[in-house]
């Protein structure tokens, strides 16, 4: 039996969820989502402002959909609501990004610049030269869009240069010896 899968999902002041034809559509102040629901869960509204999740059998597959498709559901109120971000750290000397509109510029010691445009949902801001701040309601797009943009410049384990997720523990290597 699903621990998570149990809970309810509550609905904050300012959200709204619909349930219609194996879609969950959420509804907030930072955007509106949805979710295309497998047929092994069934999502039913209670009258405490609140979404269940429930399996529609009792096999192996649907029993593991019920807890996965609960968190899917919190994580998309919880973005509607609060919102998700991601910062990320740009060590090396010279490594710059500014935002330019929507896009964003990064210095990276190319021989040129790499312009980076985020999909729609998603906001970038350069609060330091060397730091980047990624918003949005959606987790898993907030996560993708992180993760392409340290792909530019991962960090490398002799110096340590790259892009790194804010706190991120980059293992360094030892040099060569004489």
């Amino acid at each position: 039996m699903s621990r998570l899968g149990k809970l309810p999902v509550a609905l904050p002041s300012g959200v709204s969820a619909t349930v219609a034809n194996d879609t969950v559509k959420v509804k907030g102040p930072k955007g509106e989502l949805s979710l295309a629901m497998t047929n092994l869960v069934t999502v039913s509204e209670t009258e405490d402002k609140s979404l269940l999740v429930q399996p529609a059998d009792e096999t192996t597959r649907a029993r593991a959909m019920w807890g996965t498709t609960r968190a899917n559901i919190a994580s998309m109120v919880k973005g509607v609501s609060e919102g998700f971000e991601a910062n990320l750290e740009l060590v090396g000397v010279g490594y710059r990004a500014q935002v330019q509109g929507r896009d964003l510029k990064l210095s990276l010691g190319f021989s040129h610049e790499v312009v980076y445009t985020p999909r729609q949902g998603i906001t970038l801001s350069a609060p330091k030269p060397t730091e980047i701040k990624i918003e949005g309601a959606n987790k898993q797009e907030v996560g993708q869009t992180a993760a392409e943009i340290r792909q530019f410049r991962p960090p490398e384990p002799y110096k340590g240069k790259g892009i790194r997720l804010a706190g991120e523990y980059v293992r360094r290597k030892e040099g060569k010896k004489k």
